[in-house]
């Protein structure tokens, strides 16, 4: 079955060792991961993130590129680069990283 690309927004708590600013929260990060299906992206990312000292907490699917074309969504260049890099790479990427703070 052939690999795909899909959109997840991940929620992390707080973890020592994560990485965050000190005075957050968490954080939403925005990910593109390659995966036969998005249940297997998401294992992918949650995996990973795991690894680098982060607690994730809530998964989103926002689907595949051609998913989120048909709903209609405006996909700049530099992402569509990062999704077909996270294809090319079999990886997961973050995208974007927003600190919650109190």
């Amino acid at each position: 079955m052939a690999q795909e690309v899909y959109t997840l927004l991940v929620e992390v708590g707080r973890k020592a060792g994560d990485g965050l600013p000190e005075a957050a929260t968490g954080a939403a990060l925005m990910v593109y991961a390659s995966g036969v299906d998005e249940a297997e992206a998401v294992r992918e990312t949650v995996a990973i993130l795991k690894r680098a000292d982060m607690a994730p907490l809530d998964v989103s699917g926002y689907g595949t590129l051609a998913e989120r074309e048909a709903e209609g969504h405006d996909i700049p260049e530099e992402e569509r680069a990062l999704m077909a890099r996270a294809l090319e790479e079999n990886s997961v990427i973050v995208a974007q990283m927003t600190p919650f703070y109190d």
